[in-house]
């Protein structure tokens, strides 16, 4: 059986064909900007790789997708409200489509075929601009009452903290990020901890961003490393947090800043195994980095035909 997936994002529209859990076909185009060009841009990268042997269409969006496939909301698309996708691609398309949040995709396809296989309740974290989450419990996916679960970025860890463009202070997603990185970085470099990192940045500390962070580390610089250390706290803090709430066997951990490695995932471990309570009378938790890359989203939303189950919602 052949299934699309697309992965809509803020600068590209990702689409593969999947055939038994393997990747039988790619293609990419750029996201254009306004609704009527998304549809035109998601049907055409679907029929591109599909063809006419693709029996449903998964399509993984960034926001807020109900249960009827409207995304109600996207903060990375602009002027994208209340997006009838799943009518308007059934309508063009000819098949069945299935929209969900893109990184509850993500987690579908970790489970299906990538770190997060044989778990059964596992997260999945995704640590980029932002943090978004994919919840599956006893092997069904999470989505919550209206289909809104795994806004995990927005939970409140600091009321005074930093503002975030959800209209909150003090979101996870503030400190752990991508985002949050930099600003740990040119906290650091401010106070003169972090020369290789300035060194990297031009010397502006106002110019210093995560990326900067983890190449210093990656060459052996103590400060750069001790900045990821202080990030891995802020993740495992969330986790931490997660844990309590949901009791999973595992955490996969996936986006940009995973690829720092053990750099991070240390630190991480580290810090969560101190801040869990009464860690020491629990199972172990994983925390394993995702495998799935870039196509996790595209793969995730094809696997949403493969007898996906879900939590009913009560």
């Amino acid at each position: 059986m052949r299934t699309v997936g697309v992965d809509l994002g803020g600068t590209k529209c990702l689409a593969v064909a999947l055939e038994g859990g393997t990747v039988v076909g790619e293609d990419r185009i750029p996201t254009p900007v306004g609704e009527v060009a998304l549809f035109d841009a998601l049907a055409e990268v679907a029929t591109a790789v599909g063809g006419t042997e693709a029996l449903g269409v998964g399509v993984g969006v960034p926001g807020l997708v109900d249960r009827t496939g409207v995304l109600r909301f996207a903060p990375n698309l602009p002027g994208v409200f209340d997006l009838p996708i799943r009518a308007e691609l059934e309508s063009r398309l000819g098949v069945p489509v299935r929209v969900d949040n893109d990184a509850t995709c993500a987690a579908w396809g970790e489970r299906q075929v990538g770190a997060a296989r044989g778990y059964d309740d596992v997260i999945l974290v995704t640590l980029g601009t932002g943090i978004g989450g994919g919840i599956v419990v006893g092997g069904a996916l999470m989505r919550g009452a209206n289909g809104f679960a795994g806004e995990i970025g927005h939970m409140v860890i600091d009321p005074e903290g930093p503002p975030c463009p959800c209209g909150q202070r003090g979101c996870w997603e503030r400190f752990a990020s991508g985002g949050g990185l930099g600003r740990l970085a040119q906290h650091a470099a401010a106070e003169g901890r972090a020369a290789r990192i300035l060194a990297l940045a031009g010397g502006d500390p106002a110019q210093v961003h995560g990326e900067h962070v983890t190449i210093a580390a990656a060459e052996g610089d103590a400060e750069a490393q001790a900045v990821l250390v202080e990030l891995g706290r802020w993740i495992a803090l969330g986790l931490v947090n997660l844990a309590n709430a949901f009791d999973p066997e595992a955490f996969v951990l996936g986006g940009g800043l995973v690829e720092a490695g053990e750099l991070l995932l240390g630190p991480v471990r580290t810090a969560f195994a101190g801040l869990l309570s009464s860690g020491s009378h629990r199972p172990p938790i994983a925390i394993v980095p995702a495998t799935l890359g870039e196509h996790a989203g595209a793969i995730g939303a094809a696997s949403l035909f493969d007898t996906v189950r879900e939590i009913a919602p009560t």
